[in-house]
């Protein structure tokens, strides 16, 4: 009988694991705080079992780290981690480290559900969808390599649509925030996607209420139809927003809208003041995105000018606009740009 991979177990199925095999229920509680506060990769690290437990966990369970297949490290810091999953596929995660926090952005899925065209992971298509173990292992991995720092804030922006892998996603957070996982506040955990409707409105109802941030990316269908095809076609903006104003949010939270900027498409100061007269009735801050330039792409980055005066135009309006410090762009480790292959 196959071993018992020890990082798919929920809390309450670790629990019943170990009495399956012959442990008091509190040996459940030791193993998990080895797993995601200690960061073991063998069953044989945990030394406050006794040989003949760790023996006999051995017989039963193992743990199965993703594999490092390359790192890469920009000029700024920041760090880009191609990993192997076991049947061959490759997800990658970007590490953030800043003086006062660490940021890892996390992938859900090897490839994209979607098809976003400023974006490189779209260009793969999906292969499938993360379970929940490579999910957690993702920081695991990466939390090893930087032992004298915990990671800090946990955003699931790298590869895939989250949301399409809800589930999953949902069951990932709980094991986050819990004091017997990693311990980190919902606030400093951040939820991406390009807009699904009907899983946004089960995300704002489910808990732990992480952030939520929306890839809007354009003010009017005919534009979102060209560089967001598919989930725009499924749910065009007004939808989207209606959807927005009418599901009530956490206490004290507000929605990011992501805004990528792309030269001559959706970069205007007329797109600026749509979006201030689409934004309102919502509770909401944009976060602004000069687009990531790669060789695969037809877009291109706006002047600074141009990002300039988008951004004053959003202020005038009332709005909270912050503009995105683009990091890792020269390993291609910035928003849009991770593939799962190397490059």
């Amino acid at each position: 009988m196959a071993k018992q991979n020890l990082l798919t177990l929920s809390f309450f199925e670790m629990e019943t694991f170990v009495q399956q095999i012959g442990f008091k229920k509190y040996r459940a509680k030791q193993i998990l705080s080895w797993i995601y506060q200690k960061w073991v990769t063998s069953i044989n690290e945990m030394t406050d079992l006794s040989l003949s437990d760790r023996a006999l966990l051995s017989e039963n369970a193992q743990l199965l780290p993703l594999k490092i297949v390359t790192r890469q490290k920009s000029s700024d810091g920041t760090e880009k981690f191609l990993l192997g999953l076991e049947d061959g596929n490759k997800i990658e995660a970007v590490f953030l480290p800043e003086e006062k926090r660490l940021t890892l952005c996390i992938s859900t899925q090897a490839g994209c559900t979607l098809d976003c065209t400023f974006c490189l992971t779209a260009l793969e298509k999906l292969k499938r969808n993360l379970k929940i173990s490579e999910i957690m292992d993702q920081v695991l991995t990466v939390q090893r390599e930087h032992p004298e720092r915990r990671i800090t804030n946990i955003v699931f922006m790298g590869m895939g649509e989250p949301l399409a892998n809800l589930p999953a996603v949902t069951e990932a957070l709980k094991r986050m925030v819990s004091p017997i996982g990693f311990g980190i506040s919902p606030r400093k955990i951040t939820v991406s996607t390009a807009g699904l409707v009907p899983q946004i409105e089960q995300f704002l109802k489910s808990e732990p209420h992480a952030n939520l941030s929306i890839s809007l990316n354009a003010t009017t269908d005919k534009v979102r139809d060209q560089i967001m095809p598919k989930v725009n076609k499924l749910y065009p903006i007004k939808i989207l927003l209606d959807t927005l104003k009418k599901t009530p949010l956490p206490s004290r939270r507000r929605v990011t809208f992501e805004y990528v900027l792309l030269a001559g498409i959706n970069d205007s100061l007329a797109d600026a003041v749509r979006l201030v007269r689409l934004a309102h009735g919502i509770r909401c801050k944009f976060n602004l995105i000069p687009f990531n330039e790669f060789k695969e792409s037809p877009y291109r980055r706006p002047s600074d000018n141009q990002i300039e005066d988008f951004q004053k135009t959003l202020l005038k309006g009332g709005l909270v606009a912050t503009l995105r410090k683009n990091r890792g762009r020269d390993i291609l480790a910035a928003c849009g740009q991770l593939s799962g292959e190397n490059k």
